[in-house]
């Protein structure tokens, strides 16, 4: 019987692919380490980045102090930046010279009185509640001054470097977020028109629970239609932006509550000299979050429920007793 001799130039042809493939294996190795550690750095070159772009927005709201002869708060000092009171929400009530009424309204059923009752709840519920307006295009007149008296009677107003009009809605939400966030470190900014009545505990509740989420854009979403028509009520002037007639906007908050995470109200500040505005404040708010990795939460108590028809005092009546709807529209 003859023995097959081992053909040599095959194993040392398996030796040579064996090696190869150990050489793969550890390239392979290599590159994974090589991606695991860039993945490290970018997460912590965006942590450095999310903490320059909040020091930059704070030491922007100290220049403005500066340069508009505005006193500086402790709160604005460089050296305390990082250490602030933190605040669970900030609420910005919008209102307008000619709701007097309305702000009365608001402070007699579910705003604390202003002075201790108001302060208490900043100090024990972390909730800062402020009425929200800019001024006159007659700087110093009566309406400003009527504010200035109303302000001292109650202490419950943000006055913003900003000249009212209804026009305007898109640029005052815009200065109201970036002074907000200049004054309170909070997790969560939060929007509401003078014409609503909240119940504070339930949306204290519901919006504690996106305290902890990043990018977070919370309310009754819509996606209502572009008004293309001239002379109607939320005539949208660049609608050819949308597409052909008859579509719709994006999704985005209904104007009357929302609320969104310190980051983007961070966003906002630091961007708020080239964000576009159109014509609905709603829709404007909206449309800065497109390009960006936001959650929207639709959270259907943050709609307004009151049955249309219904009068001032029933509305306070269903909030007060029967606490069915978060939210109830005064007429």
């Amino acid at each position: 019987m003859w023995t097959v001799p081992e053909d040599k130039g095959l194993s040392r042809t398996t030796r040579v692919d064996d090696q190869k493939r150990k050489d793969v294996h550890s390239e392979a190795k290599d590159i994974l380490g090589v991606a695991s550690r860039a993945h490290h750095v970018a997460q912590t070159l965006d942590k450095a980045i999310s903490d320059l772009e909040m020091e930059l927005a704070a030491a922007r709201a100290l220049q403005d102090c500066i340069m508009t002869g505005s006193p500086i708060t402790e709160d604005l000092n460089i050296p305390e930046l990082t250490n602030k009171r933190k605040y669970l929400m900030v609420i910005g009530i919008n209102t307008a010279f000619s709701s007097r009424k309305r702000r009365d309204s608001v402070r007699a059923t579910w705003m604390p009185q202003a002075g201790d009752k108001l302060k208490k709840l900043e100090e024990e519920k972390g909730i800062v509640m402020q009425f929200v307006i800019g001024c006159s295009a007659t700087s110093g007149g009566i309406l400003d001054k009527a504010i200035e008296a109303e302000e001292n009677q109650h202490g419950d107003f943000l006055r913003l470097e900003h000249v009212e009009g209804y026009l305007e809605l898109s640029a005052k939400t815009k200065s109201y977020f970036a002074t907000a966030i200049s004054l309170w470190d909070a997790d969560l900014y939060v929007k509401v028109d003078d014409d609503l009545h909240v119940n504070i505990g339930t949306l204290a509740a519901t919006l504690a629970i996106h305290r902890s989420k990043p990018s977070v854009y919370i309310g009754c979403m819509k996606s209502g239609p572009v008004l293309a028509q001239k002379g109607v009520r939320y005539h949208e002037p660049e609608h050819w932006k949308f597409g052909e007639d008859g579509n719709k906007y994006f999704r985005h908050a209904t104007g009357q509550l929302y609320a969104i995470s310190k980051d983007l109200a961070t966003y906002i500040s630091i961007n708020q000299h080239i964000l576009h505005k159109y014509a609905n404040e709603d829709v404007t708010l909206g449309s800065w979050f497109i390009g960006l990795d936001v959650e929207h939460i639709d959270d259907r108590k943050l709609c307004c429920g009151t049955p249309p028809g219904n009068n001032f005092q029933l509305s306070i009546l269903h909030m007060q007793s029967a606490l069915r709807f978060m939210i109830v529209m005064t007429s």
